[in-house]
C-alpha cells in the first residue's frame, strides 16, 4: 500500500492559448502550471482536475502524453512525475429534482470516456468550453451514464449556500434529489468539517471529501486528504472511496470550518436538517457507530501571518514541498529561514491551536488574537 495526499478538486482558469476556462479563475491557472505546482512544490501525490472535458484541455493532455511527458496508466488516471491526475469535470444542474442549482464533480477513468462524456454533456450545456456551466440534463440520468463509463459521482461542496445538495434550504434529504446509491462519497467544502456533517444521519454511508476547490495556484491544496492505495490510480482510488479492499482516506486536513466564508450559514443550516433527519431516520441508523478517520484542522502556509514571499520560498528551497514543511518540519529546521514568531505559528497551526476568527456573508475568517 501508498500513501500518499491528494486534493481532487482543481480548477483550471485558462488554456494553454489563453482561453477562459473557469471565468473567476486565475489566467495563470493552466494544466501545465497545476501538474508543475502540484508534483513539486505541494508534494501531492493524487490531483483531480475537474475541467477535463473542455477539448483544449483534453487536446493538451494527449499533447503531453505525446512529448512523453505524461502517460496513462492501466488502471485509470494520467502519470506526470510522480503524481496521478485523475480526469474530471464539475457540473451545474438544474431540473425538477434539484429545484436549482446543485454542483457535482464527476471522474472518469481515461481521456477517452472523458471525451464521451464531453460529449454528451455538450448535448444540455450552452457552453463546454467552460467549467461549472449549467446542465439541463436529469441530474439521475447523469448518474447512470458515469457509471456506466465506469466513473465516480460526488456532490461538491454539499453544504455552500445556493450550490449545493443541501444549501438551497429547500431539500432536507439527499435522496429527493440523487439516488443514493450511485453516490460515491460526499465533498464537504471549506465551511463545514466532518463532526459537522456526522450529524446528518443519511451522510454516515458516504466517505468525507475535503478538497481546495482552487481557483489559483496558491489555493491548491489548502485542503486534501491523506489517502492509502494499493496503486496511485483511478480504479485504486474508486476502490478506497466504496471501502473495497484495504486502502482508504487516513486522514482528513482542511480549514477550520470557521475561517470559511459561509461557516455561519453553514451551521444553522446542518443544525436545521440534524433536527429533520432525526425525525426521519431509523433508530438502528441513527444509532449506527461511526467509522471515520481524523480530520485535521490545518492551516495552509499563505495563510500565516509575517510569513512573506521570501521567507516562503525559503522553506520550499530548503525543504522541498509545503507538504514536507506543513507536517514534519521541527522548529529548529524552521527557524533558519523564518522568525521565531512565524515559526510558532507554523507548529500552532499543526496543533489546531491558532487563534481564529469566524467568517461568515461570504467573507473568509480570519487568523488573529
Amino acid at each position: 500500500m501508498q500513501q500518499i495526499f491528494a486534493d481532487l478538486h482543481i480548477h483550471i482558469g485558462r488554456t494553454q492559448t489563453g482561453k477562459p476556462v473557469k471565468i473567476t479563475g486565475s489566467k495563470s491557472l493552466t494544466i501545465q502550471t497545476i501538474l508543475e505546482e502540484a508534483s513539486l512544490r505541494k508534494g501531492l501525490g493524487m490531483i483531480g482536475v475537474i475541467d477535463c472535458h473542455v477539448p483544449e484541455v483534453l487536446a493538451e493532455l494527449k499533447q503531453l502524453i505525446r512529448q512523453g511527458k505524461a502517460s496513462m496508466l492501466p488502471g485509470g488516471g494520467l502519470r506526470y512525475e510522480k503524481m496521478t491526475l485523475i480526469l474530471g469535470t464539475e457540473m451545474e444542474f438544474y431540473d425538477e429534482d434539484c429545484q436549482g442549482p446543485v454542483h457535482v464533480l464527476c471522474f472518469l477513468p481515461t481521456i477517452e470516456e472523458m471525451s464521451f462524456f464531453s460529449s454528451w454533456m455538450s448535448k444540455y450545456q450552452k457552453n463546454i468550453t467552460l467549467s461549472s456551466q449549467r446542465s439541463y440534463a436529469p441530474i439521475r440520468q447523469c448518474q447512470k451514464i458515469v457509471k456506466e463509463l465506469g466513473g465516480l459521482f460526488i456532490p461538491a461542496h454539499i453544504f455552500t449556500p445556493h450550490k449545493s445538495v443541501y444549501g438551497r434550504g429547500v431539500k432536507s434529504s439527499i435522496t429527493e434529489i440523487l439516488n443514493p446509491d450511485l453516490i460515491d462519497a460526499v465533498e464537504l467544502g471549506l465551511s463545514s468539517d466532518t463532526a459537522m456533517a456526522d450529524q446528518l444521519p443519511e451522510l454516515r454511508r458516504y466517505t468525507f471529501l475535503t478538497n481546495s476547490d482552487a481557483h489559483s495556484v496558491s489555493k491548491i491544496a489548502r485542503e486534501y486528504q491523506l489517502m492509502s492505495l494499493e496503486e496511485v490510480d483511478f480504479t485504486s482510488l474508486a476502490y478506497a472511496l466504496r471501502g473495497i479492499g484495504e486502502g482508504g482516506i487516513l486522514g482528513n486536513y482542511g480549514l477550520s470550518p470557521r475561517l470559511g466564508k459561509y461557516y455561519s450559514e453553514v451551521s444553522r443550516r446542518i443544525e436545521e436538517l440534524e433536527i429533520l433527519q432525526k425525525k426521519e431516520a431509523n433508530n438502528s441508523v441513527w444509532a449506527e457507530e461511526r467509522h471515520r478517520p481524523p480530520y485535521t484542522h490545518q492551516i495552509p502556509l499563505e495563510f500565516i501571518p509575517k510569513l512573506g514571499p521570501k521567507g516562503f520560498k525559503a522553506l520550499l528551497h530548503a525543504y522541498g514541498t509545503e507538504m514536507n514543511i506543513i507536517h514534519h518540519c521541527t522548529f529548529d529546521e524552521l527557524t533558519k529561514y523564518v522568525r521565531d514568531e512565524v515559526a510558532h505559528m507554523i507548529l500552532a497551526a499543526r496543533k489546531g491551536s491558532l487563534a481564529i476568527h469566524s467568517g461568515g456573508a461570504g467573507l473568509y475568517g480570519k487568523i488573529g488574537k
